[in-house]
């Protein structure tokens, strides 16, 4: 078994041989994992005083699945439609939409979620996917990334002490529980199959 067939995100194994075809599919998954943010963006669980959004373990989901590239693609193309000011972010319409709502109190976090996608979208092709103690390792590296960029932007707009208090407390226990069930899914998949390990 070569590096190069275990270094492969879980979205190689649906991408044609062809060029054309394989950019076009390319396209389509961009998309579609920009639309899946957009609909994960108002998808809540609750859990006591603090809902919590799903779409932290989409980002995560759409990095493991897709890899580096076509993740970082994926948030670049989600984000630039939020900049063009179509209603994909959380609180939108309501708070504001485009430019003026990412430079609010989400901006760093939004901007982290393509660092995030980055990171695991790395771990990714590297084959960290079917560990799920490496996946695991990679997964909480890029939230505490992206939380940190979060906390950073905010504290710029509110204090240091009600960032700490509002951006990054009540989200702590919530997204432990997405990267721990990010860390586990992609491994349970491969393991499901097993000429492709």
């Amino acid at each position: 078994m070569t590096n190069s067939t275990i270094a492969r995100p879980l979205v190689s194994l649906a991408l044609p041989e062809s060029r054309g075809a394989r950019i076009a599919t390319q396209i389509f998954l961009a998309v579609a994992g920009s639309m899946l943010l957009a609909v994960s963006a108002r998808m809540k669980v609750v859990l006591g005083p603090v809902d919590m959004s799903l779409q932290t373990l989409v980002v995560f989901l759409i990095a493991i699945a897709y890899g580096r590239k076509l993740a970082v693609a994926t948030l670049l193309l989600y984000l630039a439609q939020g900049a063009m000011g179509l209603p994909v972010f959380q609180s939108t319409p309501e708070k504001g939409i485009g430019l003026a709502y990412m430079l609010g109190s989400t901006g760093g976090y939004l901007a982290g979620f393509v660092v995030m996608a980055a990171i695991v979208g790395w771990a990714a092709d590297r084959g960290w996917d079917r560990s799920p103690v490496k996946l695991f390792g990679a997964v909480l590296t890029a939230e505490v990334v992206m939380m940190a960029m979060g906390f950073a932007w905010l504290a710029t707009l509110i204090g240091v002490e009600k960032s700490w208090q509002f951006g990054v407390v009540p989200f702590i226990v919530p997204d432990l529980i997405k990267v721990a069930l990010a860390s586990t899914l992609a491994p349970a998949i491969w393991a499901l199959l097993p000429k492709h390990r």
